[in-house]
């Protein structure tokens, strides 16, 4: 195969996946960005309050911060599956008087926050003493 028809044949594949990218941006999910009303927060001190905005309130909350890459598909399906699932399974913002039984398990451990979340937000990255500030303020308010 000539050069010539390498270079043809990549050129078709790059404007493929141009188009199909572009293609991607015209599906409306993972767009909706409006937060709902925050109806109660728990009764956490400060403390508590500063480590869980730092790394639980973007998806656990009604008070998520819609970075740029949330409006480019298909980051933003991830991105919204993502807060819609933490919102699910726990909310700050719909505060109920109750935090599920596992919660101080997944800091600790490391699940809380996941680590590609940490990858896009250094500052969610909680020491071990954060962790246990955090596990220990949430419980706390059980």
């Amino acid at each position: 195969m000539s050069r010539t028809k390498i270079f043809r044949w990549l050129g078709y594949v790059v404007i493929g996946f141009v188009v199909l990218f572009g293609l991607l941006q015209v599906v409306p999910y993972g767009r909706d960005h409006k937060n709902p009303t925050v109806v109660q927060e728990p009764p956490w001190d400060a403390q508590t309050r500063e480590l869980a905005r730092r790394a639980c309130v973007d998806c656990h909350s009604n008070e998520t911060v819609w970075p740029w890459y949330s409006n480019v598909a298909p980051v933003s399906w991830l991105v919204q599956r993502d807060v819609n699932e933490g919102r699910d399974r726990f909310n700050f913002s719909e505060w109920r008087g109750s935090l599920p039984d596992e919660i101080g398990e997944v800091i600790q451990e490391g699940e809380m926050p996941p680590w590609f979340y940490v990858l896009l937000h250094p500052k969610a990255k909680l020491t071990s003493a954060e962790k246990d500030a955090l596990t220990q303020g949430l419980i706390s308010i059980r």
